[in-house]
């Protein structure tokens, strides 16, 4: 049977990923490593925990010994690696941690995929027949857009934060993987994600979060701040077919072809939650605050999709419009998860269950 290892995986888009894998290949293995942080929810994965491909194993990608260690029992014929600190102002507070597991968790997972899967009796390139690393990254590392213009594959990097200088530091190493060692690998750069389970540190389910409950809906500076927004699904989608179809070596740029002003889009999600609370229009709005601006705040992220669309054939399912409503609905119906996560004791809660 062959195995793939998926890290991250019991976070936002790592958790969408597995479910793509677990329910699209019963015959392949899929592990799900994942150490449980703040952002590692398993009761993502509640209803395929129990499918007979699917096995989590929690582990740390900064323990090089033990990622080596899970490598060698479970010899994974591919890994897709989402695991990541993403939150950029919990990088400009604690930029070590994002060093340690952007940085030094991805060389870890290449050092290991490279001593399994190479022969050392050979050094051959050969040896990596049939062995794929798909490395997933963001549109941060390109920095900031004016106006006009879009992300390609073959923009220059010039991250701007210490989160983004973290994922362009581990988007070169992999790079330098396949270049040096002929370790095959594939990348993805994708826009900011939205959708079902995501950790609401985040603007969209910060936003809906605060507005159940009545609180201010935070925006920074004057809200123009302006993003490529892609559902979650779509996105897991996007990366099972770059991991089966894509080119060795290559970089696939992934968007929803969605670009919005934070205030255009807090707008428009307090519109569709008036409506489906049943609230006067315009009342949600009435919570929206203007906050000081965060340092190294990039004004706009655009991205082009166009080699994805045309060599593989991906494009965005849904609009903007309708993604949202399809995750409005989906935190309106999950109430008690989104409690839960807020409250401060889930991470205690989901790591006690394997310790």
């Amino acid at each position: 049977m062959k195995t793939i290892l998926i890290t991250g995986g019991a976070g936002f888009i790592g958790s969408h990923v597995v479910r793509e894998f677990v329910l699209n290949y019963p015959e392949t293995k899929i592990i799900n490593l994942d150490a449980l942080t703040y952002a590692g929810n398993l009761e993502n994965l509640k209803d395929i925990e129990r499918k007979s491909n699917y096995e989590f194993v929690k582990a740390d990608i900064t323990d090089a010994k033990h990622i080596l260690e899970v490598f060698e029992q479970y010899q994974p014929d591919g890994v897709i690696h989402l695991a990541a600190e993403s939150h950029v102002d919990r990088s400009i507070t604690n930029p070590l941690d994002f060093v340690m597991t952007n940085v030094i968790g991805t060389v870890n997972l290449l050092n290991a995929a490279k001593t399994i899967w190479q022969d050392a009796s050979t050094g051959s390139a050969q040896d990596f027949e049939g062995k794929r690393f798909h490395h997933v990254s963001t549109d941060e590392v390109f920095g900031a857009l004016g106006d006009e213009g879009f992300f390609t594959e073959e923009t220059s990097y010039d991250p701007h934060s210490p989160y983004s200088a973290s994922k362009a530091s581990s988007d070169h190493f992999v790079r330098a993987y396949h270049d040096t060692y002929g370790l095959p690998i594939v990348m993805t750069n994708c826009s900011n994600n939205y959708g079902p389970n995501h950790f609401p540190e985040k603007l969209i389910p910060l936003c809906i979060h605060n507005i159940l409950n009545g609180n201010p809906l935070p925006i920074y500076g004057d809200g123009k701040y302006t993003r490529d927004w892609l559902f979650v699904i779509d996105h897991a989608k996007a990366i099972d077919l770059v991991f089966h179809e894509g080119k060795n070596g290559g970089s696939y740029n992934v968007g929803g072809f969605n670009e919005w002003k934070n205030i255009d889009l807090v707008k428009e999600l307090c519109k569709q939650m008036d409506e489906k609370l049943g609230k006067e229009a315009g009342t949600s709005e009435q919570l929206i605050t203007f906050v000081k601006d965060r340092p190294g705040h990039d004004l706009r992220y655009a991205i082009d999709a166009t080699k994805i669309n045309e060599e593989l054939g991906w494009k965005p399912s849904v609009t903007f419009e309708q993604g949202l409503s399809l995750t409005i609905d989906w935190f309106l119906s999950n109430k008690e998860w989104l409690d839960h996560v807020t409250s401060g004791d889930y991470q205690n809660y989901y790591e006690n269950q394997y310790n």
